[in-house]
């Protein structure tokens, strides 16, 4: 029986329990802990980069309550790099995955809005500066658009996520094929892999500061 191309990111196991979803929490054990004497740099990595991404966040938010953008974004980065390692179950490539972070956090960003900032939110959807003749037009267009968001958002992480995971899984199959070529597939291989070390990095941060748009809206 030939399996699928999409077979590497099933997350079905020999046994009736989908244990490749406890990779999810092997993220926990990478948070330092702070209960150290002498801080060690694993400490001093993660603060530096809390007071960065707080100073950030904080400019678009107008407030001080970004931590859970900041245990979002370290959250999503830990598993998109857990990905990158051989034989660890890729959980950000779903949607499953995805959606469970985006539809809650937009929901109630939503009705926190309608209920707190009702005025606002009807203004919202229309923007300044539109002509007469284009309100009920730029009306439905704000309400699509904002009931998208959370499919944009799901699909945008797991889309990358899976992409180059897809070509890395093609050049491993296509590797023993090639004896002549080998180097040449390894070399790109590496260059691939560094290149999703990146995509790890900018997809957990996108992720991150959309839903800090979001939230600056209501």
């Amino acid at each position: 029986m030939m399996t699928n191309l999409f077979s590497s990111f099933d997350p079905s196991t020999n046994l009736n329990l989908s244990l490749n979803w406890m990779s999810v929490l092997i993220s926990f054990f990478f948070v330092p802990s702070l209960f150290w004497i002498i801080p060690n740099r694993l400490n001093f990595l993660m603060k530096k980069m809390l007071f960065l991404l707080h100073n950030e966040f904080k400019l678009l938010t107008k407030k001080n309550n970004t931590l859970i953008f900041i245990t979002l974004f370290f959250f999503i980065l830990i598993n998109n790099f857990m990905g990158l390692f051989p034989y660890i179950f890729t959980s950000s490539s779903h949607m499953v995955f995805t959606m469970t972070f985006a539809l809650p956090m937009w929901l109630s960003f939503m009705i926190y809005g309608w209920l707190m900032n009702t005025y606002h939110m009807f203004a919202h959807l229309m923007p300044q500066g539109t002509p007469p003749i284009l309100m009920p037009f730029m009306v439905c267009i704000e309400t699509i658009s904002n009931i998208i968001r959370p499919g944009t958002l799901a699909i945008r992480l797991s889309a990358n996520m899976i992409a180059g995971h897809l070509l890395l899984t093609l050049l491993g199959n296509t590797g023993p094929m090639v004896n002549m070529l080998l180097l040449i597939v390894i070399i790109i291989q590496i260059m691939l892999i560094i290149l999703e070390s990146a995509v790890a990095i900018i997809q957990s941060y996108v992720f991150a500061i959309l839903s800090t748009l979001y939230s600056s809206e209501v």
